[in-house]
């Protein structure tokens, strides 16, 4: 037995936009994310030394975080303006996140194979335990951006089906239009 039918499609195949829990779901999801990557991020730039390049990182990292709990924040108040250009902004944040967690932990990787070589075996152990960390948190990012990813697409495919609808509508209404303005000029 299948379920009930609407246009050709069933009800689960659908599209439907997001909801407010779907959409506060993903913002907690990401909310605890960066909780964790904040401390790796702190840990990233005891770590990974004080030249400009790994300055710049750290930088980068904190601001991209900022931007994603500003997000969170605003999305936690108003679900629904994740259903607009914010929800891309917010996922691609997280997918730069996810990103800059997992250079963190090459670059950790990196410093460690050289703090090990160098004989420098506590320094190398601190900087593989990093390298592991950031590897975690980029995996917990991803996921969370696949999930808020996974909502904008249905945001975009919802969007896209109520246009065409409203494009099939109006075409109607003008069909009709015509039709009752032909009547008229033949009752004159």
């Amino acid at each position: 037995m299948t379920g009930p039918k609407t246009g050709g499609r069933s009800r689960a195949q659908e599209t439907t936009f997001p909801t407010n829990d779907e959409i506060q779901l993903v913002v907690t999801q990401a909310d605890r994310a960066m909780q964790q990557y904040k401390l790796l991020i702190d840990q990233e730039a005891l770590h990974l030394g004080k030249s400009s390049a790994a300055i710049e990182a750290v930088t980068k990292d904190r601001e991209v975080v900022k931007a994603i709990e500003m997000a969170a924040q605003a999305l936690k108040k108003n679900p629904q303006g994740f259903n607009s250009a914010a929800g891309f902004a917010f996922f691609e944040w997280l997918d730069d996140a996810s990103r800059n967690a997992m250079v963190c932990s090459s670059t950790s990787a990196t410093q460690a194979t050289m703090a090990l070589t160098d004989g420098a075996l506590s320094k190398a152990t601190e900087l593989i335990h990093l390298a592991q960390f950031c590897m975690d948190a980029s995996n917990l990012i991803y996921t969370v951006s696949e999930n808020a990813g996974a909502l904008y697409e249905r945001y975009a495919k919802a969007s896209q089906k109520l246009a065409a609808d409203a494009a099939k509508i109006a075409q109607q209404c003008t069909d009709t239009l015509k039709k009752m303005d032909a009547a008229n000029k033949q009752r004159k």
